[in-house]
């Protein structure tokens, strides 16, 4: 018979099981169909082992694919914001900051504390590690629109500008990767 510590651990699993469900709008290479929260997590914590040698310095690789494989499940409870929406981006950290509160509650507490602090530091980018983790995330979706001919930015109007807006932490994060942002920019030809 479980004891209380593994039906809140379960509880948790279970509840993460949501994840799936939530789409974001993005579409797969090859443009199938739209990518999925759990999937998006599930690529990057399979592309920082596999990039880790782009970040600046040495990384506890292992915290990286934690912040990557829980930094989106707040989008649970407060769904996914497209990265250009900025009337859903208003409000887009309190509905999270709620989420986080109520999933990472589900665990016992010292789960739930250093899931939550690895959470918080990718938000705030406060570590090399978490810059590494933004870094990644932001790439990913460059790699998704890049192997979709421009995909989900040209579909919404997005200029090269706020591209490279978003694309910035990448800079920081992971800078022998930049020349891969800016070539992808030239290759799928967004306006200005």
């Amino acid at each position: 018979m479980p004891g209380a510590r593994l039906d809140e651990q379960l509880r948790f699993v279970a509840e993460i099981d949501k994840l799936k469900s939530v789409e974001r709008m993005i579409s797969l290479i090859g443009g199938a169909r739209r990518e999925n929260s759990a999937e998006h997590s599930w690529h990057l914590a399979v592309m920082a082992p596999l990039l880790a040698e782009y970040a600046p310095e040495e990384l506890d690789i292992a915290r990286v694919m934690t912040m990557l494989l829980i930094h989106d499940v707040v989008e649970i409870d407060a769904g996914d914001t497209f990265a250009f929406d900025e009337a859903g981006a208003v409000h887009q950290h309190e509905r999270e900051s709620r989420a986080a509160d109520r999933l990472f509650g589900l665990l016992p507490t010292d789960q739930a504390e250093e899931l939550r602090e690895c959470w918080d530091d990718f938000e705030e980018r406060g570590t090399p590690e978490a810059r590494f983790a933004v870094a990644l995330d932001r790439f990913q979706g460059l790699l998704m629109n890049r192997g979709n001919a421009g995909g989900t930015w040209k579909i919404h109007g997005i200029s090269r500008e706020q591209v490279l807006e978003r694309m910035a932490p990448i800079r920081d994060g992971a800078p022998e990767l930049w020349d891969v942002v800016l070539a992808t920019l030239d290759d799928v030809g967004l306006e200005e």
